[in-house]
């Protein structure tokens, strides 16, 4: 028998990834210091206040948001639990068709506004074709989520645990035993105005989480599509043979060895 263990590109053992909100004006600034540090960012915008004062324009999200990633935070930023069902399809489906409009991307992610504050809007969101949405909650931990939809950051930017969580999340991984090297992601969220009179916070973090050969930078989107990819991996019975049907190339670990699996190959394993 095989024994695979999922890991990220590169066989990378952990990613960072950041979801900030609302689409102020302040990630202008945002921006030009995550570029600095290679570290990307979600940014989930309300279509309905582009283009207003102190908010982002409509004519440079294209360019601003560059190599990062756009994703709906509903229309207008109501409270959901306080509208129809039908009101909250309309405030996703609304903003997630204008900003696919501006960006001429698919957009798939979301940030709930307010954060989850009613059980059954997720069940909303995957109808309007969202796959992956975070809610405001910290986990303190990296694990990947059980439920994309339910997605619990790690913490936020001003949380005072932070810096702690940044020294447990890059302990060393177990060499001798890799099989415990599960995949972490640290995931932080926030809104850049937070940071206003203040961007040093942030430069501060993109030091310490920046520019470690161990981690994968990336979208919440890129971790969605990968984790995904990897979850349709086809498998002999005993493990041996495995087929990625995908065109993503995939990274495990099989039998204590880092194994690529190019996108479209059969790959054969000496069980």
């Amino acid at each position: 028998m095989v024994e695979f263990y999922m890991r990220f590109p590169g066989f990378k053992t952990r990613a960072v990834t950041l979801s900030y909100d609302d689409g102020k004006a302040f990630d202008r600034e945002m921006v030009q210091i995550l570029n600095k540090y290679g570290v990307k960012c979600t940014f989930n915008l309300n279509s309905n206040l582009l283009d207003r004062s102190n908010y982002v324009t409509k004519a440079e999200i294209n360019s601003l948001y560059k190599g990062h990633e756009v994703a709906v935070h509903t229309f207008t930023h109501p409270h959901l639990q306080s509208i129809t069902s039908g009101g909250v399809a309309l405030q996703i489906i609304i903003d997630r068709e204008l900003l696919e409009s501006i960006t001429g991307n698919i957009v798939k992610g979301m940030a709930y506004p307010f954060g989850l504050a009613h059980e059954s809007i997720p069940d909303i969101a995957k109808t309007c074709g969202i796959n992956y949405a975070r809610v405001v909650s910290p986990s303190y931990d990296f694990s990947l989520p059980k439920d994309f939809l339910k997605w619990n950051p790690t913490c936020h930017h001003g949380d005072e645990k932070i810096y702690d969580l940044i020294e447990k999340f890059f302990e060393e991984d177990d060499l001798e035993r890799p099989w415990r090297n599960t995949p972490k992601v640290f995931y932080i969220w926030g809104h850049s105005y937070e940071f206003e009179n203040n961007f040093d916070r942030l430069e501060d973090l993109c030091k310490k989480l920046a520019g470690n050969d161990s981690v994968w930078y990336a979208t919440n989107g890129e971790i969605f599509d990968y984790v995904n990819q990897y979850k349709r991996l086809d498998f002999s019975l005993k493990g041996g043979i495995v087929h990625n049907p995908t065109a993503t190339d995939i990274y495990t670990l099989a039998n204590c060895k880092n194994l690529l699996i190019p996108a479209g190959k059969t790959i054969i394993i000496e069980e």
